[in-house]
Formats: structure tokens, C-alpha cells, sequence
């Protein structure tokens, strides 16, 4: 599920009561022009065979976004992770980025 800031009530939302089963969905909805949150659940396959469903938000910053946008999502990025519980946060500047997310939630890039 995507969240965005309000910019006038400054409150974070679901912009969308959409759960995403795929990358390439998300990648398809997200704005080209304004910041997003995204809380994920992603299960893994460790090389030791168990299974792990690491949980972390996705910070989704596009380059085109406005420096207004910018700053007040950058400011509350502590805030979005620790009411949500996240155990990582994972920055991304491209939709195209969704397409390497299992990797870089093993931590190998």
C-alpha cells in the first residue's frame, strides 16, 4: 500500500487502497512527480532454505519531485518507519528500482 503526505494537513494517508502482489504493478501506479511511502512484506528464501518476510518501507523519491515535496517527506521518514515498525528503509528513485528490491533487501546492493 502506497502513503502520501497531505501538504496542508500534513497527515499520512494510503493514497490508495490498493495491495500490490507484484513489482511490476507498483512500479506501473507510482507517480512520475511526487514522493511515496510504501510499507512491504516481501518473503525471501535465505540460502539456508528458511523463510524470512523481512518488512520495510520503501521511500520513494523521484528526481522530478519539487524541493517543497522533497523536504516535508525527507522530514517525516523517521516518523513513516518507527509508527510503522519497519525494520528498514530502503530509498529508491525509480520505479525501474522495484525490479532489484529482493536484493537489496538480502543486502547485496
Amino acid at each position: 500500500m502506497a502513503n502520501q503526505i497531505n501538504k496542508h494537513t500534513l497527515e499520512i494517508a494510503p493514497a490508495d487502497d490498493e495491495v500490490y502482489s507484484d513489482m511490476e504493478a507498483l512500479a506501473e501506479d507510482l507517480p512520475d512527480h511526487s514522493p511515496r511511502y510504501i510499507l512491504l512484506s516481501y518473503p525471501l528464501t535465505l540460502p539456508s532454505g528458511r523463510l524470512s518476510v523481512p518488512y520495510a518501507l520503501l521511500y520513494y523519491l523521484p528526481v522530478t519531485s519539487n524541493t517543497e515535496m522533497r523536504m516535508l517527506y525527507a522530514g517525516a521518514k523517521e516518523l513513516m518507519r518507527n509508527t510503522a515498525e519497519a525494520g528498514k528503509v530502503i530509498e529508491i528513485a525509480d520505479p525501474e528500482d522495484l525490479a532489484q528490491i529482493e536484493a537489496r533487501l538480502r543486502g547485496e546492493s
